[in-house]
């Protein structure tokens, strides 16, 4: 059979030239083509936030992406996905994509942020609140950086660049011949998150001596916030003072344990939900025991709320307040304390009062005091900020590796509200004790105790819109509390269904394959090389026809002159 195929063969190509060209040009280019190349590279990216808050919407509104990969140096960025790394990243960049109405804007992370230099990390700190000042009709997504991602942002990097020194004919060429990226998600639209609960706890230790006991309330939010909510893991803010709540629940309660150090005040802790979205756990806990019941500890004698927010680092401790404390109260006690045990055991410390009113045309409350301080309730933050509007307390890089918490002065500063609180509780200062005694020993404040709690909140992002009521946030949350406190209790916050003050929204982690393709301008030329190809090949096809016919013709008739003269013959 195959001596038969190839007498065909061998007849076909003899018999007709082009046949044989239009038939053995295009095997030969089928057998010397190169094999295909990996087609796509599929990773992992986070969304940004996408939430409104008193119906004011925020973040990006879109989540789809389906379109060419551009880096930031292309001229044209219009409907593009354009890919920047964060070393290379500035908010003028930023602006020129969604100036150029670009498809989608996708940033590159490096795995370690600690790599990155210090200014960097400074930078994009304070650029991620303007990112999320107004809301964004494209997709905006982060990736972690792998050699895939970093091949993909290289070739994409050279195509986007090259083309600003060449002519329009070098320039058609490259874009013909070059290799592109199709960036596809695999999720489907965003939309709103329906009967989504914010989860607080609290806890109590019960004082002794009578019924109408002064009540300190030491307050501390556990969610982060950073422009990706997938990306925010919340070290310092508010990792910090949770894990300070905790130490503080854990040293009092051996107080408590004992008869004779049994003191006089209520303690009750509350670890908030919402706190970056305007305190919406605090505010509902507070309506829940102000207003909708008979019998609550903050109803009754309360002497001042203690809010630690952001206390893992630094040299300076500041005391915020919405109403400076007056002369004789528990707040002015607690202040003068504090200001006593830091100038006597500490005085490397710089401590200082902060004084703000509530602004209550803001969007968003500065600190968590001003919540208790709009219900009328004596409270302060604690935090090593001077200011609410530092980067540090809402950015996805407030993580542990940069590091933004050192452990050494979170448990010094730790030591030094449990021995303010502690001259408060048990009245020291008019017991005329000095102002450098220690109750609490430095072995009594454990650094390991508070490492690993600061360890174990930044292994998973705690956003708001991630940590729901069955969360393993929440459950190992409220097992520490109840090893040292009583009467541990939820309570949930869920938004209003006809006037909402919060929505949150999913599609916050998807998947993104980027497809190798060719520029559409490639199939293009490819059409027009086939074309012209096939009208060579039809021209040589007609002159060999032709040519046949001719020869023909001659042929025929140079044999009837031939038997013409032989007859005259």
């Amino acid at each position: 059979m195959f001596e038969e195929a190839s007498e065909v063969f061998d007849n076909m190509f003899k018999s007709s030239f082009p046949l044989t060209f239009i038939v053995f040009i295009p095997a030969v280019l089928i057998l010397v083509s190169p094999l295909p190349a990996e087609a796509a590279h599929e990773f992992t990216v986070y969304r940004m936030q996408q939430y409104d808050l008193q119906g004011q919407p925020y973040g990006t509104r879109n989540a789809i992406l389906n379109t060419e990969a551009r880096t930031v140096e292309a001229e044209v960025l219009s409907r593009r996905c354009v890919i920047m790394r964060l070393a290379d990243f500035s908010y003028e960049k930023y602006q020129k994509a969604l100036r150029q109405s670009a498809g989608a804007v996708v940033i590159i992370l490096p795995q370690n942020m600690s790599v990155l230099p210090q200014d960097i990390v400074q930078q994009f700190m304070e650029l991620e609140p303007e990112m999320l000042a107004t809301e964004t009709i494209i997709p905006v997504y982060f990736a972690m950086e792998d050699d895939e991602l970093l091949s993909i942002y290289t070739q994409t990097l050279t195509s986007s660049t090259s083309q600003g020194s060449l002519s329009a004919a070098e320039v058609l060429l490259h874009t013909a011949t070059a290799n592109g990226f199709q960036m596809v998600t695999s999720g489907a639209q965003s939309k709103a998150v329906s009967d989504w609960a914010i989860t607080s706890l609290e806890g109590r230790l019960a004082g002794v001596g009578g019924e109408d006991l002064p009540t300190i309330v030491v307050v501390a939010h556990y969610d982060s916030f950073g422009v990706a909510p997938w990306l925010s893991y919340g070290a310092d803010s508010n990792g910090s003072g949770v894990s300070m709540l905790l130490e503080l629940a854990r040293l009092f309660s051996k107080l408590y344990t004992y008869k004779r150090t049994h003191a006089g005040y209520n303690l009750l802790f509350f670890l908030s939900g919402g706190g970056k979205f305007n305190y919406q756990g605090t505010k509902r806990w507070l309506e829940d025991n102000l207003d909708h019941t008979d019998s609550s500890l903050l109803q009754d004698n309360v002497a001042f709320v203690l809010c630690l927010d952001t206390l893992g680092n630094g040299d300076s401790l500041h005391l915020h307040v919405s109403k400076p404390p007056k002369e004789g109260t528990p707040q002015y006690q607690l202040l003068k304390e504090l200001e006593m045990v830091v100038s006597n055991q500490y005085p490397e410390v710089k401590f200082s009062m902060v004084h703000k009113k509530i602004n209550l045309a803001d969007d968003m409350l500065a600190w968590e005091h001003e919540r208790f301080g709009i219900r009328r309730l004596p409270a302060f933050t604690l935090s090593h900020l001077p200011s609410h509007r530092l980067a540090q307390r809402s950015s996805i890089m407030d993580v542990r590796s940069v590091p933004t918490v050192d452990m050494k002065k979170l448990s010094r500063n730790s030591k030094i509200v449990a021995e303010a609180l502690a001259r408060v509780i048990y009245n020291l200062t008019e017991k005329s004790a000095p102002g450098d005694l220690q109750i609490f020993t430095e072995q009594m404040v454990q650094e390991e105790q508070l490492s690993a709690v600061v360890d174990w909140l930044t292994a998973q992002p705690r956003a708001a819109q991630l940590v729901d009521k069955d969360s393993s946030v929440v459950t190992t949350l409220e097992y520490h509390l109840a090893r040292y406190l009583k009467d541990v209790k939820k309570h949930y916050v869920k938004a209003d269904k006809r006037d909402p003050e919060f929505v949150f929204y999913d599609q916050l982690k998807q998947t993104m394959n980027a497809y190798r393709v060719k520029p559409a301008i490639f199939d293009l030329l490819l059409a027009v090389c086939i074309a012209a190809y096939l009208g060579v090949m039809y021209f040589v096809t007609a002159c060999h026809i032709l040519y046949t016919i001719v020869s023909r013709h001659y042929f025929l008739v140079s044999q009837q002159i031939f038997c013409a003269e032989y007859d005259f013959l």
